[in-house]
Formats: C-alpha cells, structure tokens, sequence
C-alpha cells in the first residue's frame, strides 16, 4: 500500500466535508479529477482563513503566505503540494493573490446583503477568472462564486454570518438567531443564479452546495452523504445543464 503523501491530506480533507463528490466525480474526465479536487480544496483553505474561530492573527499570517505561494505559482514555482496539480495551469494566479486581502474585510460583518457581497466582488472576479482556467469551460458568475463562499460561511459560522447583525448577542433568543439565520440563507438563494453557466464540475459543486443552503433555509439540518441516489441525481441534472 502506497503511503499518503502531502498532496492526498488536503484532498481527503475536501473529500470529507464533501462527500456528495464521491458520486459527482464520475461525471468529471478521469484526467481532470485530480486538478479538480485540488482548485476545490484550494478554495476551502480561503473558506477556512475567512471563516476562522478565535484569534485571527495566524489565519491572516496563512493568508499572507499564500499570496507569497500564488505569486510563485505565476512564476511557475510552488512549494505547497496543491501547487504540483495547479501552478503548471497558465491562470492568472497574480489576480488571486491581490484579492485575498477582502476575505479578511468580509469577517466584519456587514450591514445589508448587497454590502456582503460587494466586499467579495474582487475575490469572487478573481475566482471566476482563475477558474476558468483550471477547469475550462465557460467563465463562472461572480455573484454565483460570492453566494457559495457566503453560505459556507453561514453554516461555519452561524449568527455572526448573517449582515445587520453586527452582535450576536442581538438576537435576544435562540428562535430569533435561527430565523435570521434561515432569512439569510433563502435571501442567498435568491441571489444565487440556478443557471451560472461554468464548468460542469463547478455546476455540480454549486449544486451540492445550494441543496444543503435549501435545506437549512427549510428549518432541515443539511446531512451531506446520507442519500446518495439523491447525491447523484443532482450530480447528474447539474452535468448535463438541467436547472
């Protein structure tokens, strides 16, 4: 049995959170997978530095570190394992690393929805241009990218995600936190095109993401994995362009 290496932690660590992939990959060419995966776990890292717990300090150290990494990879140098999948891609990886300073502005919680999304309008522009690279296709809708990063962070975060809110402790009861919360995420649904054009894994992604927003927005605890026939019929209507 091989070892896992560097490159294969950092995958695994996607593939965990999101193991509706398992199912939605086989729609994906068998040599695209791995390139997929890994631009997929890149993103989570930002996911991860945006939505950080406690101290903000080391996740904004990571943040500077990985624009030093995305410059590199302009350059066609890497040091991170993700990098030996992705910095061979010719994509603007400079753009990236310029916007990653939002992700640090966009932990204030803000005060109205077009105010959350217009803090991420460079890190969202930016994305949809390096991905059109890595994964081909037909450029992604910023405002598509800006949603799926916003719900994610709602379901990391909780309260302290949703904009109007700058305390949590402003939501005088349990019952009020969780309404406002399930407001936001069907106003994230609202805004989050259904047809964004894109590359099909990204469709598939998308889709794996607005189906657990849609069940959070319904008062229905997400529950990734658990019905895959149903996984894998989402999977399938996201590839072949159905809405």
């Amino acid at each position: 049995m091989t070892a896992p290496t560097a490159l294969d932690s950092f995958l695994d660590k996607w593939r965990s959170r999101w193991p509706e992939w398992a199912l939605a990959e086989v729609f994906v060419a068998p040599a695209d997978r791995g390139r997929t995966q890994a631009w997929f776990a890149l993103l989570q890292e930002f996911d991860d530095i945006l939505n950080v717990a406690g101290d903000p300090l080391p996740a904004d150290a990571k943040l500077g570190w990985w624009a030093t990494e995305l410059r590199d990879w302009a350059g066609q140098r890497s040091r991170h394992p993700l990098g030996r999948l992705l910095e061979p891609v010719p994509a603007p990886w400079t753009q990236l690393a310029d916007a990653l300073p939002a992700l640090v502005i966009a932990r204030v919680p803000q005060d109205d929805a077009d105010a959350a999304f217009a803090v991420l309008s460079t890190y969202a522009e930016a994305l949809c241009e390096v991905e059109a690279a890595v994964l081909g296709g037909t450029r992604p809708v910023p405002a598509a990218l800006a949603a799926q990063v916003l719900a994610m962070r709602l379901a990391e975060t909780g309260l302290a995600a949703v904009p109007g809110m700058p305390d949590p402790a402003n939501a005088k009861d349990a019952g009020t936190g969780e309404r406002a919360q399930r407001d936001w995420a069907r106003g994230l649904l609202d805004r989050w095109p259904a047809r964004a054009g894109a590359a099909r894994a990204r469709r598939m992604y998308a889709r794996c993401a607005r189906h657990r927003l849609a069940r959070f927005a319904a008062g229905r605890k997400p529950q990734p994995g658990r019905w895959p026939v149903g996984d894998l019929w989402r999977a399938w209507r996201a590839a072949s362009g159905a809405p």
